[in-house]
């Protein structure tokens, strides 16, 4: 997901960026009721706030209070997925759901939703711990949030 963004520094960026992200602080506090109130309190017009709002980010914000969904494929063997869970928790993450398919063909999707919210370990090297579980397959982000 990483892999899409760069990191630049704000002072060459146009001005308007950082008011987008005013502007979506202003949501996200409560301190503006709807787009139109936020754009306005910050000087933008909306068509820039929705051209921009999802693609700016805050390298703070992106390690908030995060839940993320990941998949994988785990050989039908004992203890593989117990494996994967103590790893998971050893990172600090807390698990939220916990999707499982009928083993064919001796493998098995699992979906995983997690809070990593408490997580130290970044969520690359969380995805790289458990693709490197024996008897793991495949491991991959789904979403963030």
């Amino acid at each position: 997901m990483l892999e899409n963004y760069l990191i630049v520094h704000k002072s060459i960026l146009p001005d308007y960026f950082e008011t987008v992200l005013e502007a979506k602080h202003l949501l996200e506090d409560g301190k503006a009721k709807n787009v139109m109130q936020a754009t306005k309190m910050v000087g933008i017009s909306r068509s820039t706030f929705y051209k921009y709002k999802d693609y700016i980010l805050e390298p703070i914000r992106i390690s908030d209070g995060r839940k993320a969904v990941i998949s994988m494929l785990l050989s039908h063997e004992t203890g593989i997925l117990s494996h994967v869970l103590s790893r998971i928790s050893e990172a600090g993450a807390s698990i939220l759901t916990i999707t499982q398919s009928l083993p064919v063909h001796g493998k098995a999707s699992v979906t995983i939703t997690l809070d990593i919210s408490g997580s130290e370990l970044p969520i690359t090297n969380l995805l790289k711990e458990i693709d490197d579980c024996v008897g793991v397959e495949n491991t991959k982000l789904i979403a963030i949030d």
